[in-house]
């Protein structure tokens, strides 16, 4: 399997191949000499998802999916969510975004949360959404230098570790990143086994 994923986050890059693992060939913006910016303007995960995965597939006329992926957290009302990414700032400085969730947290008990991912696949001119969801809490302080982003200051449920404290193979099982691109890989290999215009999401 070959396919565009627009993105230039390497970490993000890396995290998709080591979840589809051999024989995938997983294509970045870099990887295809891609310059034009992708700004993501939309309101909400979906919205910036469809439209990355669009610019380059209508442009490329290639198959091409894409991801938006926000942490939501019930005492922020659901923030920093399609904001995640520059939460504290345009410099997508992660340290910064997890020092201004925690100071605005101070003091609540409720440390409930959740990632989100949103994949948006572009493929023979028809367009596919799946979600993937994992639930857990924010720690009050972070822990590990594995992962990205604010996988330190999240811990998943079921466990008393952060994200960034789990190695990839443990994370790659629970990740919201793995359960949506199970989805994606699941209706990938049926569409091609079958080539059905009929095959419809689920994203249950």
């Amino acid at each position: 399997m070959k396919i565009i994923f627009a993105t230039s986050n390497p970490n993000k890059i890396k995290e998709v191949r080591h979840l589809l693992g051999a024989p995938s060939e997983i294509l970045g913006l870099s990887d295809i000499n891609w310059s034009d910016p992708i700004e993501e303007t939309e309101p909400d995960l979906e919205g910036n998802a469809m439209l990355k995965a669009l610019a380059v597939s209508n442009k490329l006329e290639v198959d091409c999916f894409a991801e938006d992926t926000g942490l939501e957290i019930n005492f922020l009302q659901g923030r920093p969510g399609v904001k995640s990414a520059r939460y504290a700032g345009e410099n997508n400085d992660a340290v910064k975004n997890m020092a201004r969730v925690l100071e605005e947290m101070e003091g609540s008990d409720d440390r409930s949360a959740q990632f989100r991912t949103i994949i948006a696949l572009s493929m023979d001119g028809a367009l596919h959404l799946f979600e993937g969801i994992v639930r857990g809490r924010i720690a009050h302080n972070p822990a590990g230098e594995g992962g990205f982003g604010y996988d330190p200051i999240f811990i998943p449920e079921g466990f008393d570790r952060s994200f960034g404290e789990l190695s990839a193979e443990d994370k790659s099982k629970i990740s919201h990143r793995a359960r949506a691109m199970e989805k994606l890989v699941l209706f990938i290999e049926a569409y091609a086994k079958c080539k059905s215009p009929e095959l419809q999401l689920s994203r249950k």
